[in-house]
């Protein structure tokens, strides 16, 4: 009886430290997924914070839970499940999937600068696909479906990446890795995102107090976020920008046509050899502005596509559905 429950006892042991091997090999695993797919989430919290800006303060934090909510829901419902089987039974859509992907954020992002130079053919074109809201809650619910489909795509670019990086797991490993990855994630994403959207409220308050340092903070912070908000917006579009266009040059060497992409890393590698003390950081830089100009050219085609075709066939679909 005693020597039954000794093994029993022991087996119990064995598959508790089997399972503490497995999470500790989770979480690493975890981690070195989530900084390979750094770039994108540097990517993914400079864009979020433009579509809260406009609204009223009070509505700032629930538009920003509403986001991560649908992100959650992104990575964990459709994402997650998707890559899993898009990596056992159809490895070849995954390309072809994110370069449409990098389009849509080439598209959204090239209509903001749109909007910026030419204002009159924006509004001409929002118009011509019915994107105008008649009220505010119907303003607000269209800048969180647009920044829950935008974290889609930037979602998909985060566990693809990650899925990428442990292409020898077991199915189950893959799952939870994932998983781990695309909770920590949104919670750092849209926990950042929270603390910049209500920056100003806190120095208002830090102003209020009887410590002149802390109150000359305060007063600096209520004056500089409008300024921050709004460089982050622009770093916000131009990572749309530049992030789709890399999408698709990626895409595109997976496919042979590695030109283009050669080109622009080789331009980026001269340009920081050029400037050896900032060699790393310049290459960065025109690394991106090439992604950013195939990103802009790609916007700028599927502007008048979607405007005069996609549309108006996903209206008529939607119209013989109503029917």
């Amino acid at each position: 009886m005693s020597t039954g429950l000794i093994a029993l006892l022991d087996d119990i042991a064995l598959i508790a430290r089997k399972a503490a091997v497995t999470l500790d090999d989770v979480a690493a695993q975890a981690t070195k997924a989530g900084a390979k797919a750094a770039g994108v989430v540097i990517d993914d919290a400079a864009v979020t914070p433009r579509y809260v800006v406009g609204f009223a303060a009070a509505r700032e934090i629930p538009i920003v839970r509403r986001i991560a909510i649908g992100s959650l829901k992104n990575k964990l419902i459709f994402l997650l499940p998707a890559a899993l089987a898009l990596s056992l039974f159809a490895p070849w859509a995954i390309t072809p999937l994110l370069m449409l992907g990098g389009a849509y954020l080439s598209y959204e992002g090239t209509e903001k600068v749109l909007e910026v130079l030419f204002p009159h053919a924006a509004h001409a074109h929002e118009a011509a696909i019915g994107v105008a809201a008649p009220d505010p809650q119907a303003a607000e619910d269209a800048k969180v479906r647009a920044a829950i489909g935008t974290d889609f795509i930037l979602s998909a670019e985060i566990m693809a990446i990650a899925l990428a990086t442990i292409p020898e797991a077991s199915l189950a490993s893959q799952a939870a890795i994932l998983a781990t990855v695309g909770i920590g994630i949104t919670v750092v994403v849209y926990g950042a995102v929270a603390l910049i959207v209500k920056a100003d409220d806190a120095g208002l308050a830090m102003s209020l107090s009887p410590s002149a340092a802390i109150a000359a903070l305060g007063r600096g912070l209520v004056k500089g976020m409008p300024y921050f908000l709004t460089a982050l917006s622009i770093v916000g579009t131009a990572a749309m920008i530049w992030v789709g266009g890399g999408i698709i040059l990626h895409g595109l060497e997976g496919y042979g046509v590695t030109q283009p992409g050669h080109l622009v890393h080789a331009i980026a590698h001269a340009a920081g050899a050029a400037v050896p003390a900032l060699g790393g950081v310049v290459t960065w830089i025109v690394a991106a502005a090439g992604a950013g100009v195939v990103g802009l050219a790609v916007g700028a085609a599927l502007i008048p596509i979607v405007q005069t075709v996609i549309l108006p066939l996903l209206a008529r679909v939607r119209g013989t559905k109503a029917h």
